[in-house]
């Protein structure tokens, strides 16, 4: 099973679109899945506040455990960080015109009338998982 089939599973069991994403990678950079679906537990939905797509916070964490720095000065590791994000999200929006949550489905989910909406339309199991696949597939070109 590769590993946009990987999150699209967790994301089908339950778990955010920014969990299945983190948890999909996590181990290869050495963090537990349990602590992964912790750390990215509040950042699904656009972070439940009309932000960026959960799963692209997802899996700009995969960067960061990837090529994040380690040492304040280690200036290299935060340059080649910050230009992976921008590619990152240059490669979304290309695929789907944006990276932000509400764009992406066509809800605010951060109101309650938004989240009703969405449920209502099924967008979380119509819409959202081809944004935890896509997430998935770019992280596999990129790393």
């Amino acid at each position: 099973m590769g590993n946009a089939d990987k999150a699209a599973a967790m994301f089908k069991e339950g778990f955010s679109c920014s969990q299945a994403v983190l948890a999909t990678y996590c181990e290869q950079f050495g963090l537990d899945k349990k602590r992964a679906y912790q750390i990215s537990c509040g950042f699904g939905g656009g972070m439940h506040l009309d932000q960026i797509c959960g799963a692209v916070t997802g899996a700009l964490m995969v960067i960061g455990l990837k090529y994040g720095r380690t040492r304040a000065d280690d200036r290299q590791a935060k340059m080649k960080t910050a230009g992976m994000v921008v590619e990152f999200a240059k490669k979304f929006k290309a695929r789907h015109g944006s990276i932000g949550c509400t764009e992406l489905i066509g809800c605010d989910i951060s109101t309650i009338k938004g989240y009703e909406e969405a449920k209502k339309k099924d967008l979380f199991k119509q819409i959202c998982p081809k944004y935890v696949v896509s997430a998935a597939e770019i992280l596999d070109e990129m790393l």
